[in-house]
């Protein structure tokens, strides 16, 4: 594979750092991601990731944009409103990178479809807003050894998980919630966010992506990164797998 001038023009700043090179822009560039969900968090997720050049991006959503969307899913404006979020957002990221492969889908993610829409993805980044995908998510993560990158956000809070199911010693996240909260509960809609704290935690999970994909750094996996926006404290917490998890029969 040849870079070609504009994609050494464009990633020119990235290929310079050691950790990166040609080489690893070259595996971003192989790499495919899918987002679940374009909102305050995968709205940040999505235009980072085709900024470092993740050659295939898929996103899945779907709802339409409301005006309550605007305060933090910033990849939208008032001329998207009643749209689809999916068609929506690639439509701008064709825009911003028209070199990268997009893919919309525009259905809801369930049981019947997870396989279908993720099969062809290596790393699955959830930016949904409810346990039920989140639970959906994370159980097909472990069954198909998918790398998954997960983030939340209420009020002034957020949380962000990196599962490796490549890697035998991975929690997952039924070692964090094993009780049984509110399935279709939107945090956001119950309990409001401030918008910023979408565009803090999206862009640490858009970071986590570029790690896991170039294995550099210290990988999150195995443990939680809580953030407190009010307080600007960031907590790194060790999570170790249950005993009695599903993750442990894989």
């Amino acid at each position: 594979m040849k870079f070609t001038k504009k994609q050494i023009d464009r990633y020119s700043r990235q290929i310079i750092l050691k950790k990166v090179g040609t080489v690893g822009q070259k595996k971003l560039l192989k790499s495919s991601v899918l987002i679940v969900g374009v909102g305050g968090l995968g709205s940040p997720i999505s235009i980072y990731l085709a900024a470092l050049g993740i050659g295939n991006i898929g996103i899945i959503d779907n709802d339409k944009v409301e005006i309550s969307n605007l305060n933090r899913q910033i990849i939208f404006d008032t001329n998207d409103i009643k749209k689809n979020k999916s068609i929506a957002a690639v439509y701008k990221l064709k825009k911003f990178n028209p070199n990268i492969k997009f893919h919309s889908f525009t259905q809801r993610l369930v049981s019947k479809n997870i396989n279908k829409i993720c099969k062809n993805f290596d790393v699955i980044v959830d930016g949904s807003d409810n346990f039920r995908t989140r639970f959906l998510i994370n159980d097909y993560c472990i069954k198909n050894k998918k790398i998954l990158i997960s983030g939340a956000i209420s009020k002034f809070d957020g949380q962000v998980y990196t599962f490796n199911f490549l890697k035998k010693n991975s929690p997952c996240l039924r070692c964090f919630i094993h009780g049984t909260p509110n399935l279709d509960e939107d945090n956001c809609e119950y309990d409001g966010v401030l918008g910023a704290l979408g565009g803090i935690v999206g862009s640490i999970q858009a970071n986590e992506v570029a790690k896991e994909i170039l294995n550099i750094g210290e990988s999150l996996c195995g443990y939680i990164l809580i953030l407190d926006t009010l307080g600007l404290t960031f907590r790194k917490i060790k999570l170790n797998k249950r005993s009695n998890c599903r993750c442990n029969d894989r």
